[in-house]
């Protein structure tokens, strides 16, 4: 290990102590400030079956960067190893076959369209489809980085999400009417398989991971991607959503919830979801801050306005968690705003 990454590593270990004390909202670590920059060309790649290897190249040329930034750049953000996929891996894994771009995410095709085509559905193996190539560049990317390094889970949608990407949504939200059973039945299977999965990626890499998006530490925990509820009614989240949720937190310790839709009328049920650590809304209101304060950390789609690092004082919920992310143009307005919000 390099002088470097010695002094890299020292820091990220205390930023993630911040980040432990962040999740409790009876602490006074309220704030955790991220500005995203990279001024180096670290390739890229979609997460296209047929890329592996350049997908393996950018998680570390990106992992080197993000670590050498640690040493100039003061804020919350940790280094992390990327496993980047699409929303359609689980779905894959089901019988789904994956429309692949050359210039956007992968996405799933649905495999049925009514209860009687669910009904046949077989349970996967986590080493189905492209399940066994995420695991393939976790262990190459590991491996090339170090004990150290910092793995990042792969796009994880809820149960219900998985579902609704196996069987078509012009019946699928129907079906929960007609054959809610059907519906409970496929839940279920998506629920286990993701079981399956984390059980067995966080006995290889450790229970501590950085989120898929946005990208918050988690020292145990799970995170996900839960968008579906803004298309159902409150009783409809309390009758399929809930549960999986709540499992998966027990069994992880814990649980983010990533949301994009439209569900501000799902804001009490969520509040229901045990060990709640992190909600990030794409809602671009305050009112945000003042419905979960002293209940769970925010990443919020907005912060204030004005320059980032006065962004803090225009939030009147005082004590609500959040995290202020922002984007700099260039190295030197990076380290300006971290040393303005510092003060």
């Amino acid at each position: 290990m390099s002088v470097l990454d010695c002094a890299a590593d020292k820091i990220i270990e205390k930023r993630k102590a911040l980040w432990q004390s962040f999740y409790d909202v009876t602490s006074e670590q309220r704030l955790m400030y991220i500005v995203e920059f990279c001024d180096r060309d670290v390739g890229g790649a979609w997460p296209n079956r047929d890329k592996q290897k350049e997908r393996i190249d950018w998680s570390l040329k990106l992992y080197e960067y993000e670590m050498e930034q640690t040493l100039w750049l003061n804020d919350h953000k940790i280094p992390f190893l990327r496993n980047t996929t699409g929303t359609e891996i689980f779905a894959e894994a089901f019988g789904c076959k994956v429309r692949y771009r050359d210039d956007n995410m992968p996405s799933a095709i649905p495999l049925v369209n009514n209860s009687k085509e669910a009904a046949r559905i077989k349970m996967p193996s986590i080493y189905d489809g492209a399940l066994s190539q995420i695991f393939e560049i976790a262990d190459t990317v590991k491996e090339k980085a170090g004990k150290n390094a910092l793995m990042g889970l792969p796009d994880i949608q809820s149960p219900m999400d998985i579902a609704a990407l196996i069987w078509d949504k012009n019946d699928f939200f129907a079906a929960m009417y007609y054959d809610p059973q059907a519906v409970k039945e496929l839940e279920k299977m998506t629920c286990q398989l993701l079981i399956d999965f984390l059980d067995e990626w966080f006995k290889l890499y450790g229970s501590e991971f950085i989120a898929h998006f946005p990208r918050y530490h988690m020292y145990k925990g799970i995170s996900v991607s839960e968008d579906e509820i803004g298309s159902v009614s409150t009783d409809m989240f309390n009758e399929f959503f809930l549960e999986g949720l709540n499992e998966l937190s027990d069994r992880y310790g814990g649980i983010g919830i990533h949301c994009c839709a439209n569900a501000r009328h799902q804001w009490d049920n969520l509040k229901q979801i045990k060990n709640l650590k992190l909600l990030n809304l794409y809602i671009k209101a305050e009112e945000t801050f003042e419905f979960f304060e002293n209940r769970t950390a925010l990443w919020s789609g907005w912060c204030g306005e004005g320059e980032p690092f006065m962004w803090d004082g225009q939030i009147k919920a005082k004590n609500a968690h959040k995290v202020i992310c922002v984007t700099a143009e260039s190295k030197e307005q990076a380290i300006k705003w971290v040393e303005a919000a510092q003060k």
